[in-house]
C-alpha cells in the first residue's frame, strides 16, 4: 500500500556517509521536528535524475528554504558511496541532503517502488516528491510518466507557495 497524505513515514535506518565514515540514519528520527521536502530519483547518474531533478533542487534550495523548510533530501536505491559523490558532483553539499536507499527499504515501506529491471535497473524507488512536516506526509506528487513534471523544484515551489496562502 502507498503512504498518503496524513500517514507517518516509516521508521527504518538507512546508512550513509558522513564525515567519519558510515553513519545509521534512522528516518524516525530524522523527520521528527522538521518541515523537510523529500524528493525520490530512480538512481543517481540516471539521465533525468542527473540532468534535471537533482540539479533543479540545488539550483532553488534557498528559494524553497525561504518557505519555511528546514532541510531538502534526496533519496534514491543506491549504496551510500554513490550518492555522496552524486552530490558532491552536483554541488549539493548545504543545499541537499543526500540520503540513500541502499537496499530500499524505505521505498518499499512506504509502497513507492518500481521494478525497471527491463533497463537492467532492478528494484527502485519511485520518482516522487513529498512534504514532510514532523514526520507526517503533508503532499505527496507521484510522476506517473516519464520526466519531472510534478515532483520537480518548480512544482515544489508552486505547492509551498500555495501551502501558504
Amino acid at each position: 500500500m502507498t503512504i498518503k497524505v496524513g500517514d507517518t513515514v516509516p521508521a527504518v535506518t538507512l546508512k550513509r556517509l558522513g564525515a567519519s565514515g558510515l553513519e545509521a540514519v534512522d528516518t524516525g528520527e530524522f523527520f521528527k521536528g522538521r518541515r523537510v521536502v523529500l524528493f525520490s530519483v530512480p538512481g543517481a547518474f540516471t539521465p533525468t535524475c542527473s540532468k534535471e531533478h537533482l540539479p533543479g533542487f540545488v539550483a532553488k534550495a534557498d528559494e524553497i528554504r525561504a518557505q519555511g523548510v528546514d532541510e531538502l533530501v534526496c533519496l534514491a536505491v543506491n549504496d551510500p558511496f554513490v550518492m555522496a559523490i552524486w552530490g558532491d558532483q552536483n554541488g549539493a553539499e548545504g543545499k541537499v541532503s543526500m540520503l540513500p536507499d541502499g537496499n530500499g527499504e524505505f521505498s518499499s515501506a512506504m509502497g513507492l517502488t518500481q521494478d525497471i529491471s527491463v533497463a537492467g535497473l532492478g528494484v527502485r524507488g519511485k520518482r516522487f516528491s513529498m512534504l514532510i512536516e514532523d514526520g507526517v506526509v503533508k503532499s505527496l506528487d507521484i510522476e506517473e510518466g516519464k520526466g519531472v513534471t510534478v515532483s520537480g523544484a518548480s512544482a515544489c515551489l508552486t505547492a509551498l507557495a500555495g501551502a501558504a496562502s
